[in-house]
């Protein structure tokens, strides 16, 4: 009751089979492996520059500053109500 039983999921492959052919069927597997092969790498090399990132102390090859490390000063209270154009 509710469950799908392995006849009904053989039925259902029987279909798809007679609709699709085997052929798309291996093709489109073989396709949808490689997608999840893809994923599976990407994520990995992005684990691995964030990994780098952190050893790097939050600066990225070269040198350059990450995009969320700030550098330079903090303005104070008195600051933050003028403009650039007041700074001098």
């Amino acid at each position: 009751m509710g469950g799908i039983s392995i006849w009904q999921l053989l039925i259902i492959l029987a279909i798809v089979l007679v609709l699709f052919g085997a052929k798309r069927l291996r093709t489109v597997g073989t396709d949808l492996g490689a997608a999840v092969k893809g994923f599976r790498g990407a994520m990995k090399d992005g684990e691995q520059e964030d990994d780098e990132t952190k050893q790097a102390g939050g600066h990225l090859e070269g040198g350059e500053p990450d995009k969320h490390t700030f550098e330079g000063e903090a303005r104070s209270s008195d600051d933050a109500g003028r403009g650039a154009s007041d700074r001098s």
